[in-house]
């Protein structure tokens, strides 16, 4: 079903700067909302319940996955993730854009179900630099960090399969990027005609 509103996924390794710019944006553009997934990891440093994530034990993801209550669901650093369907298609039928942090697992099953997801790609500059941001974070063991490293690099060979890919080197021009990306959505011909469909009636467009 198509939806006024149109779906943006966002993903990238960990330490790559997804959150910061996800966060940004949403600061600048009132009309993108964040669709906050489930997962049954704890909260990290400032987190809160149903502001980042909705924090959840795993009995309770078992009965949503049960329940089919996920677009996509997936294994992440020994934790799940989730992403609610229904949260989703309400946002975009009231016309919101919205907009999700997932990895790639979860953004190549959310372009099965919907079909026109814009998906973007965060890298970092370089390896080096990925490992230096998650040591500066100063939330992970080494041990973490080795194994946040590893995965990356199976991430980083999925970025072929996405829309666009943004290298955040420096954030400002990766925030501007990001922030391009989203309003060329908009102004494409199919997400025009979803999103004003009554000027499209009036003008007598074939959609």
């Amino acid at each position: 079903m198509d939806y006024p509103g149109n779906l943006f996924v966002v993903a990238a390794p960990s330490g790559a700067g997804k959150s910061s710019l996800v966060k940004a944006l949403l600061e600048l553009d009132s009309h993108v909302q964040l669709s906050v997934s489930h997962t049954t990891r704890a909260p990290r440093g400032q987190e809160k319940h149903g502001r980042e994530y909705f924090f959840i034990s795993e009995p309770e993801f078992d009965a949503m996955v049960t329940a089919d209550a996920f677009v996509e669901w997936a294994n992440v650093h020994k934790h799940r993730y989730g992403t609610s369907k229904k949260a989703i298609e309400d946002r975009m039928a009231q016309g919101a854009d919205v907009i999700l942090e997932i990895d790639f697992q979860g953004a190549i099953q959310i372009r099965q179900t919907f079909s026109n997801a814009v998906c973007i790609f965060i890298l970092p500059p370089s390896w080096e630099e990925l490992r230096a941001r998650l040591e500066r974070r100063g939330e992970d063991t080494p041990e973490t960090i080795d194994l946040r490293m590893e995965n990356a690099a199976t991430e980083v060979a999925q970025a072929e399969k996405f829309d666009f890919v943004i290298i955040n080197e420096l954030f400002d021009r990766a925030l501007f990027d990001l922030k391009a990306i989203v309003h060329s959505q908009r102004l494409k011909f199919a997400a025009q005609a979803r999103a004003r469909a009554a000027t499209f009636q009036a003008l007598n467009i074939p959609t």
